[in-house]
């Protein structure tokens, strides 16, 4: 298919029918994660889409056609992720997408969630205890787990992760801790995509473009005026924003691929960082001591 950067998520999903199909979403209450569950259920999709409260969920959920339900799962408290694990495990159905949307970006005040950096804890261990709870659903439709990943993953910090900063006491920029936390995002379905070998199951990384949406809301400094002054020129809209991620959720062409990175509706090459085999498995096994006693 010669789909692009201008290709949009209807575009993706044109003639496709996902009626019987169960999706969740993470960050549905706007920008990509709305967007994707609106292209979605479109198509016949039942979607469970995930915000950090209910009545935020539930809002979103009710402003787009077709069959929805909302759940709350604040990504950077560990107890909410597991709790809505526990929710979706209790409407025992398969889970035939799994979208790992939701993200903050390069707030400019340093805080923390469950020991470390609050980019850390929200862009990939709240992301990480949720897949690990739902995997098995996710392997009885043998389906795929789409993990947004960004182009930043390159400005991450030196060594790509740093495992003994992981908490900022050490130094904190913004920009580099949002790179940190993107790249750990891609080592993550990197690593996923090995350990679920034979299963079926398929899990591939992506970054959408550059899209305004409220992730820089609470973005500052030199980048972000930067990146304010070439947006124009390189922006995506919404509808094309959301295009990279439902196609690499839904579309034929890509039953069976793997442990790749997309951008704009195509297989790409990541950083050398995104694809250091080691470096994902060290992540895997600080992630696991992180979120011990969140784990099913």
């Amino acid at each position: 298919m010669g789909f692009n950067k201008r290709s949009t998520a209807e575009d993706v999903t044109d003639g496709l029918d996902l009626s019987g199909k169960t999706v969740v979403i993470t960050g549905v209450n706007s920008g990509l994660g709305l967007e994707s569950m609106r292209v979605l259920a479109l198509r016949g999709a039942r979607v469970i889409g995930l915000a950090r409260t209910q009545a935020k969920a539930d809002e979103a959920c009710a402003s787009v056609p077709g069959n929805t339900l909302g759940l709350p799962c604040e990504l950077s408290d560990l107890a909410s992720v597991q709790a809505c694990v526990r929710a979706i495990e209790a409407l025992d159905t398969p889970i035939d997408i799994l979208m790992t949307n939701a993200g903050i970006m390069a707030p400019m005040q340093m805080s923390r969630a469950n020991g470390v950096e609050m980019q850390f804890a929200t862009n990939h261990l709240g992301h990480f205890v949720l897949v690990e709870g739902l995997r098995g659903r996710v392997e009885q439709a043998r389906g795929r787990i789409v993990i947004l990943s960004s182009a930043a993953h390159t400005l991450t910090v030196s060594g790509g992760i740093d495992f003994d900063n992981l908490d900022a006491a050490q130094g904190y920029n913004p920009w580099r801790f949002y790179g940190q936390s993107k790249l750990a995002n891609l080592l993550h379905a990197r690593e996923l995509a090995r350990r679920l070998e034979g299963t079926g199951v398929t899990v591939n990384a992506l970054h959408p473009g550059i899209i305004r949406t409220n992730l820089a809301r609470d973005t500052g400094g030199f980048m972000t005026k930067l990146m304010t002054l070439f947006a124009p020129l390189l922006e995506k809209t919404l509808e094309q924003g959301a295009a990279t991620q439902c196609y690499v959720a839904t579309h034929p062409e890509l039953d069976g691929v793997t442990g790749q990175y997309f951008s704009d509706c195509k297989s790409t090459k990541s950083s050398a960082w995104g694809r250091d085999e080691a470096l994902a498995r060290e992540l895997w096994q600080h992630s696991e001591r992180l979120a011990a006693g969140y784990l099913s």
